[in-house]
């Protein structure tokens, strides 16, 4: 069974970064993965891409064969996409997903900035459902850009969007705040960060939208019902952890003993395989299932790392990679 993930946002929300320090990380854990390029406008891609979209049909095609405008030319290139999904599929397959006997691949989605493919428009739905079919547990990853938190009535339109875009697709949906880095430039926020990644009572922002204006009474209606319907490492770690669970992902690391020895788990006592080399079933379960902490495991240690002592957490970080840098040196040179 393939696991993976779509990511989505608006245009310069940071999905290719994302993409890319999500490769970066999964190379480190030795975890095997597969990005997949849906954007068909997307040409200078800063990861290694498995399968693009670019393959079957680019941007510029059918902007030239029809006559078409970007957005035009864009919606056109997702139906091109659905009515030609077993071109897709036979690409999944050939990764090690979607049907093979090597599943263990995580296969990411990069999908186009336009927001009405995700929110009301049935060709990546209907794309999606078809992955679902053949086996595929996916979750949406949201990126939205931080600076939407810095005016209360952006705030409600990009959760109004984000709540359209969990009834389209209807798969587990993560919101990311993208440019975490870039929040203090936008000058101080009216709550603290908690208050916004949490979602909590939107009648305080009240105050803080435009007054006197027609859209006034309109922003507060839409905050009730959004209501009433209710990247460093540490923060890329805790995301992946977070996606995992909402997928019901456990990936277990390439097993030392596994590659050099036969025997099943059940028969590790008998062939005398030390305790400590032992699949441990109960710590890896509740590793998966337990409480995501660890370092920026609460908002507030977001706030305190770019908001209130940005400065000195830079600071701190680059002493800590020129210690790395130095131990990895004298580790490379005592093998040498």
């Amino acid at each position: 069974m393939p696991f993976g993930e779509i990511v989505i946002g608006a245009p310069g929300a940071g999905k290719s970064t994302y993409a890319y320090g999500k490769y970066q990380l999964f190379t480190a854990l030795q975890r095997p993965i597969a990005i997949v390029n849906l954007d068909p406008a997307n040409d200078n891609l800063p990861y290694p891409c498995e399968i693009s979209i670019s393959s079957l049909i680019t941007l510029q095609d059918a902007m030239e064969e029809f006559g078409l405008g970007p957005n035009g030319a864009m919606l056109y290139c997702i139906e091109y996409l659905e009515q030609n999904f077993d071109w897709l599929l036979e690409k999944l397959k050939a990764l090690g997903g979607g049907g093979s006997q090597n599943d263990e691949v995580y296969v990411m989605f990069d999908l186009p900035g336009q927001v009405e493919l995700s929110t009301n428009h049935e060709s990546l739905k209907n794309i999606v459902d078809r992955l679902l079919k053949n086996d595929f547990r996916l979750a949406a990853v949201n990126l939205c850009d931080v600076h939407y938190v810095t005016d209360a009535a952006k705030y409600i339109s990009v959760l109004l969007l984000s709540l359209r875009t969990m009834l389209q697709l209807e798969l587990p949906h993560i919101n990311v705040l993208s440019k975490i880095d870039l929040l203090s430039q936008y000058g101080d926020l009216d709550f603290n960060l908690d208050f916004y990644t949490e979602v909590q009572d939107l009648s305080y922002l009240e105050n803080s939208l435009p007054q006197g204006t027609r859209f006034s009474a309109l922003n507060m209606r839409i905050s009730e019902m959004v209501q009433d319907f209710g990247l460093d490492r540490e923060s890329m770690l805790r995301l992946m952890r977070i996606v995992d669970r909402a997928t019901g992902c456990i990936f277990v690391p390439p097993s030392t003993v596994a590659a050099t020895q036969k025997e099943s788990s059940r028969d590790d006592k008998k062939e005398g395989i030390p305790v400590t080399q032992r699949p441990n079933i109960y710590s890896l379960f509740t590793t998966a299932a337990g409480a995501i902490g660890g370092v920026r495991g609460d908002v507030r240690d977001v706030q305190e790392r770019w908001l209130e002592a940005k400065d000195e957490w830079d600071e701190h970080e680059l002493e800590q990679r020129k210690e790395e840098a130095a131990a990895l040196k004298e580790m490379t040179r005592s093998t040498m």
